[in-house]
């Protein structure tokens, strides 16, 4: 075995490069893995990549597996699929989701990998992450059969909440997106899409992640009375203004935080975080989240390919990173 591997790594605000990283000899409990896929989550990718990250989330904002410390250089990411090959029994030979940042191979504990189940394929599997994000988000928002619900962004998570809430009987549910091209998304998803301006109002419940200040704002004048926003957004070390006068008080309107570095309070005392991924990885056997890739590049590509997406382009929900030989 091979004792290095190359990684991608963030070596200053606006720069990465692929390095050649040592590789540990792993231990009884331990599982090598050679890399097949990764994803690249552009919101929260991009902002690290251009040194966003405030001083006083850099412990929260960590990766696992992450190499390094904020602003860099760290070596992050997120969205691993590849093939065992060597560790436990059970698992050697099959494909499984890491936590990981981008490398080609990487060795990590047993338990830190799930398998995939035989129906969900590896290219869709990069999207776990994102849809176990989804799944905590909609745990928060407890939402019931017959609401009214806007998913406000249409980015990767925006996109992965709204497919998740398609499967709620009578729910009207529509992405919300000044990009029209979304509009593609949405039909892919079940849900139905509108411009902020021509978005339905009187709804029970707004999922906002555009992470912006006007997106957020329009969440709570799409509201009916009583309510409530659930912010997934990141805003890094921006500061968002937020109108708290007009009717935010006589309406009894709440805007309530959700991550998925937590498991939601709703569920903690009866599921877990490999219950939570799990699920995820059920939900991705519909084909429906293949929407939510929209561009591939080769794994010597990506550093370019983050300093684009960066600059807002380009403009593919997901990319997904291949590491096999062109």
């Amino acid at each position: 075995m091979s004792p290095t591997a190359r990684a991608l790594w963030l070596t200053e605000p606006g720069r990465a490069e692929i390095r050649e990283a040592p590789l540990p000899e792993p231990g009884p409990d331990d599982v090598v893995v050679r890399t097949r896929f990764t994803g690249v989550s552009r919101g929260t990718e991009t902002l690290v990549f251009r040194g966003e990250v405030p001083e006083s989330q850099h412990a929260a904002m960590r990766a696992p597996f992450q190499e390094g410390d904020f602003p860099a250089p760290v070596k992050y990411g997120y969205l691993a699929v590849g093939d065992v090959e060597h560790g436990p029994a059970d698992l050697v030979g099959r494909t499984v989701f890491c936590l990981h940042p981008h490398q080609d191979r990487f060795v990590v504990p047993a338990p830190a990998v799930t398998p995939l189940p035989p129906d969900v394929p590896a290219e869709r599997a990069v999207l776990a992450g994102t849809v176990e994000t989804a799944v905590n988000a909609v745990w928060d928002a407890a939402p019931l059969v017959g609401d009214r619900i806007a998913v406000i962004g249409g980015g990767m998570v925006g996109s992965a909440v709204a497919g998740v809430l398609a499967g709620i009987p009578g729910a009207r549910v529509e992405l919300v997106d000044v990009d029209a091209s979304r509009a593609v998304v949405a039909l892919a998803l079940g849900v139905g899409f509108a411009h902020p301006d021509d978005a339905a109002g009187d709804c029970d419940l707004v999922v906002h992640a555009s992470a912006t200040s006007a997106g957020l704002s329009r969440a709570l004048e799409l509201l009916a009375v009583e309510g409530e926003v659930v912010e997934l957004s990141w805003y890094g070390d921006r500061r968002v203004e937020l109108p708290l006068g007009e009717a935010f008080h006589s309406r009894r309107l709440t805007v309530r935080a959700s991550q998925v570095g937590t498991v939601s309070p709703r569920r903690a005392s009866r599921r877990g975080y490999a219950e939570r991924m799990t699920l995820a990885m059920e939900l991705l056997a519909d084909p429906r989240f293949d929407a939510l890739v929209s561009g591939q590049c080769r794994f010597d590509e990506l550093p370019a390919i983050l300093a684009g997406m960066a600059a807002g382009e380009p403009p593919a929900l997901c990319v997904r990173v291949s590491y096999s030989d062109p």
